[in-house]
Order: structure tokens, then sequence, then C-alpha cells
């Protein structure tokens, strides 16, 4: 099957009222030849459409679609992308799927640095890996916005971090887009000794000069696991150096704040969390335009739960308890102790749970393993139900990193267990049995 090949036409769709039938392949929109998802996206956003439809028996017909509204037309295909995700090209120092353990299930090696996914589910890419004509169809499109993960804006040392002779070329490229008024997000993953101090300084000066186009910049600290051998000696980011990169992006995002309104780097919730810092205010965010990135999800939470505890209204009886990540077990142990002065008759307990399955330097809720939560927590006291983030599983599934399963995890613990999402008023329902 053609990557454009009809999978299915969503029911009640202006495709199916067409008459355009699944098994069919797409090949012009509106005289325009279909490459991939951005090419049909983009020649299908009109109020008249013309599809150039090939059936399986090889006969080809048009099929004219008024859209006035600018609907989706309904179509769904057998690649989301219409064509094969594109791999990454680079060998970066501190790429995290190279410190994974082998035996675990094949999509997870699997490294994307595809500028259709930047645009369309919010990846970040490097763009090293663009022809120059991928360059001008992203320009000519007007493909916005664009997530760059940049690291650092000094040419040789992008090239020695992401091991790729066409690294140096990112700045230039950025500025050909913010010249295309093409809005980006960026991010920059922080090594120890290779683009920390001076030279990350230097990066964020660097990017102001592309505001607004660069539009927000978030910097992570780099994630080290056990299973590093061979690899590039990279230091982790430790309480004394996430303290030290947080006292350098705020201060020059103060700045920046004060003569544009408004700031445009944050640092990740982790980096505050390993410094022993309080989380920033509201106000700090601005609306929150990195949130997908780390940044500021613990800030949201704990408002919608404060929120959501000044509305309650009862007292339910409820015992339960909560396992995540190191980083986040004190967060989350202060929002039970608020819990608990309004509620008297609910009881919860924090289970910190330590990642040994890919090292104790991981310390995040997101990668924490079913194997790890049943065996720290197995006899212990949890209540009639234990809460997990639901960011611990396979994004809109149960199973864990491990390929442990949510359903085999409850029969060990003997309790349900119940995943959460990040949000503030579903975790106080939660806790009290609510949902």
């Amino acid at each position: 099957m053609a990557y454009n090949t009809i999978s299915s036409v969503d029911p009640g769709s202006l495709a199916e009222a067409a008459g355009v039938r699944a098994g069919e392949t797409v090949l012009k929109v509106n005289r325009r030849e279909i490459n991939d998802v951005l090419d049909f996206k983009y020649h299908s956003e009109s109020k008249k459409v013309v599809l150039l439809l090939r059936s399986e028996n090889g006969k080809t017909r048009k099929v004219k679609i008024k859209n006035p509204d600018f609907q989706p037309l309904g179509l769904n295909f057998e690649e989301y992308l219409m064509d094969k995700a594109r791999r990454c090209a680079n060998n970066c120092v501190f790429c995290f799927i190279d410190q994974l353990p082998k035996g675990l299930r094949e999509t997870l090696y699997f490294k994307d640095d595809d500028s259709r996914l930047s645009f369309l589910q919010g990846n970040y890419v490097t763009l090293t890996n663009l022809s120059e004509r991928e360059v001008q169809r992203i320009i000519d499109l007007k493909i916005s916005p664009m997530n760059i993960s940049v690291h650092t804006t000094n040419a040789e040392l992008r090239v020695k971090m992401l091991r790729n002779k066409n690294a140096g070329e990112c700045l230039n490229i950025m500025r050909r887009f913010a010249d295309a008024g093409i809005k980006m997000n960026c991010q920059i993953v922080c090594c120890p000794g290779l683009n920390d101090g001076e030279e990350l300084l230097r990066t964020m000066m660097t990017l102001t000069v592309l505001y607004p186009q660069v539009d927000s910049v978030s910097i992570v600290p780099v994630g080290i696991t056990k299973y590093r051998g061979g690899l590039y000696p990279l230091k982790p980011v430790d309480r004394k150096k996430a303290a030290e990169i947080i006292d350098i992006v705020d201060n020059y995002g103060d700045e920046f704040a004060k003569n544009v309104g408004r700031r445009i780097f944050y640092c990740s919730d982790e980096l505050y969390l390993r410094a022993g810092r309080p989380l920033p205010d509201t106000e700090y965010y601005d609306e929150y335009p990195q949130y997908e990135n780390g940044v500021g999800l613990m800030r949201s939470l704990s408002d919608e739960f404060e929120s959501a505890l000044k509305l309650l209204d009862e007292d339910p009886v409820s015992y339960f308890s909560v396992a995540t990540g190191e980083a986040a077990a004190p967060f989350i142990k202060g929002l039970i102790e608020k819990l608990g002065e309004k509620c008297t008759n609910a009881h919860g307990k924090v289970y910190p749970i330590k990642n040994n399955f890919l090292g104790d330097s991981v310390d995040v809720a997101g990668l924490v393993s079913g194997g790890d939560i049943l065996a720290q927590l197995k006899g212990k006291e949890l209540g009639r139900r234990l809460l997990i983030p639901a960011v611990m599983l396979r994004h809109g599934g149960d199973v864990f990193l491990d390929d442990v399963s949510l359903e085999q995890l409850s029969a060990e613990l003997g309790v349900p267990v119940i995943p959460v999402p990040n949000d503030g008023g579903a975790l106080l329902d939660a806790m009290l049995g609510l949902n």
C-alpha cells in the first residue's frame, strides 16, 4: 500500500459525503502532487478542493469537495506522515536513546528528526538533515511553528555536540525562517562542561536577536542513565550545577523581560527540583509556551490543585498512596499536606521510586518503570488505591517503559493503580476517590 493510500474515511465527514473511499490513493490536491502530509494539509485548506484519486484497480477520477468553513476532510492514511518518518542523522554526545538498555520494545530505539513532526506533533528537530529544497519548502508553505533543538549557537561546538558536520548551519537556517516570519520554539539540553556557563549565556544572547520569531526557549538538564559504557563522558547536572544554570537563565530572562515585557527563556521544572529551589510564580511562565517540554507543569498542577481544593465542600474518607519519581516526591507530599489541612478524613502517603531500571541519576516520574514500582512497593501500605502520574505510561496506553502492564502491576500490588493526568483537579479527585 502506498503511503498516500486512504486507510479510512471518517463517518459524517466531507470526504464521505463526496464519496471518497478507503483504498483509493490521493495523487493530487487542487492539481498539486502530494508527497507527504504537509503537502496534503497545505493544498487541501481551500474552500474548493479537487482530489485526483486512483482506485485499487488503477482507474483515476476527480472528486470535488466544497469546504467553506475549512473543515478537515476526514481522510486517514496508512502512514500518518504519508511518508516514512525521517531518521536522525546525528550522533549526539547526550542522546538519551543511546543510553537505553537492550531488550526494550523496538519503537523506543527509533530516533526521529523530522521537521513535519515538529510542526504536526511538537517534536523537536535539529535541522541537520534538511536539504535546501526542504528548507525552502518550509519557508514557502509557511510551516509554523517549528520546534528546534538548538543546544548552542556556537557552530563549532554544535558540530562537536551533535557530531554532524552540518550541525553548524542551524543558526543560518533559523535566520532564514525568522526572515520568513516562521515562529520557532527552541530547547537547550544543558550539558555541564560543554554548553553551560558562558556558552549558555552566549546562546541566549544570540537567540534574542531572532525575537519575536524565536518565541520561547526551554533549558533542560541532560539525562544520564547507567548505560553509558563507551559513550562520551558527560557530567550530570547536580544540585550546584542546577542552581548555577537557573541563575544564568533567570537573570538574563529578567533583563530581557524588562525590555520586552515578557521572558522567552524558561528553566524546566526538573532544574528547580534538582536545585532544591521553589518553583517560580505563575507569572514567570507567561502563557506556558513550553508546557509540553516540561516547563511549568508542576506550577500549573499546584495552582489547579489549590483552586479545586478551595471549591471542595465535602470531606470524604480516603486512604491512598502516590508513587512518583524521587525529584517530584517532596512536591507531591506538599500537596497532600495542603489536602490534609482541609480534609481531615483524607490520608495519603508518597513513595519516591528509586530508578534502578535506568540508574539512580534518573529521578523524573516519566521514566519510572513498572518493575521498580513493584519491587519497592510490594508489601507496603498503599491504602485503597495507588496513584501514579500518567506520564509513566506509554502515550495513550497502559504499559510502562519496561513493558510491565498497568493490569499486571495492580494485580501484583493488590490495589487499583490509577494513572492521573497532569491536572490539579483530576489529582484531587483521584486522591479523594471522587473520579
